[in-house]
């Protein structure tokens, strides 16, 4: 099933360099896929694979920030899939969407690896709180698959030392740390933090399959400038204003 054009809206992403088409009534991509692709380091020639890739802002920013990526997406929900490849097409970028589980992955994946692995999984465990009424946010909101199986799923589909990279709630950083013990290193966890003196609710979590190099904990990213928000001023920080309008990279340290 498809989602007509009046169930849907078109919303412009790094400063209108791309539009992207969403669902009207349902999850809405915002900022987190943004940064996702932002703190992803992959290259021209490389691989990468987005687990639960939606309507494909993570992937595409990524794309158009990197020309030659070659991007592989896996959805579980069809329509944010179809609409994934139509946000492809619309941008003319390159972009491959996989209907499927990541919990049963099918077999179209099972047979490659990965440089790069990204995910923004839900956010919200299941029975934690009420649930959204629509059924497409309820799905990307609230955990069908355990975090761990997200890590499992992400860390099998890499190649050794590949890199994989996750943006998720602060409160969940322990499970994802037990999750990529034993398995990757070189983990850096980069807290975001509304302003400065906030306690950071977001972080991104960044790992290298088979790596033995010790864990960093990094001096938190400010999405925003100033001790509160000012009605009608955009007060982004330069670095985050880079991104989000411009499709810079985030740079994980020396900002």
């Amino acid at each position: 099933m498809s989602l007509s054009p009046d169930d849907t809206t078109l919303d412009g992403f790094l400063g209108g360099q791309l539009r992207i088409r969403q669902p009207k009534d349902g999850y809405r991509a915002a900022t987190d896929p943004v940064f996702l692709a932002a703190a992803t380091d992959a290259k021209a020639g490389d691989t990468l694979l987005e687990l639960g890739c939606g309507v494909g802002v993570a992937s595409l920013c990524l794309a158009k920030r990197v020309p030659g990526v070659a991007i592989t997406g896996i959805e579980v929900q069809a329509e944010y899939a179809a609409l994934a490849r139509d946000n492809a097409v619309s941008n003319g970028l390159d972009f491959t969407v996989i209907d499927g589980d990541i919990g049963q992955m099918p077999d179209a994946l099972r047979s490659q690896s990965f440089d790069h692995v990204i995910a923004n999984p839900p956010f919200f465990d299941k029975g934690a709180g009420s649930a959204p009424h629509n059924s497409g946010k309820a799905t990307a909101h609230v955990f069908e698959t355990d975090l761990s199986d997200w890590v499992d799923a992400g860390l099998r589909r890499l190649k050794h030392n590949g890199t994989f990279t996750m943006i998720q709630l602060a409160v969940q950083l322990p499970e994802i740390l037990i999750a990529l013990s034993g398995r990757a290193g070189n983990i850096e966890v980069l807290p975001l933090a509304a302003r400065s003196g906030r306690a950071a609710k977001r972080v991104l979590v960044r790992a290298q399959k088979g790596s033995r190099a010790p864990f960093k904990l990094l001096a938190p990213f400010l999405v925003h400038s100033g001790a509160q928000h000012v009605q009608g001023t955009s007060d982004y920080s330069k670095p985050a204003a880079a991104i989000l309008q411009d499709g810079a990279e985030l740079r994980w340290e020396n900002r």
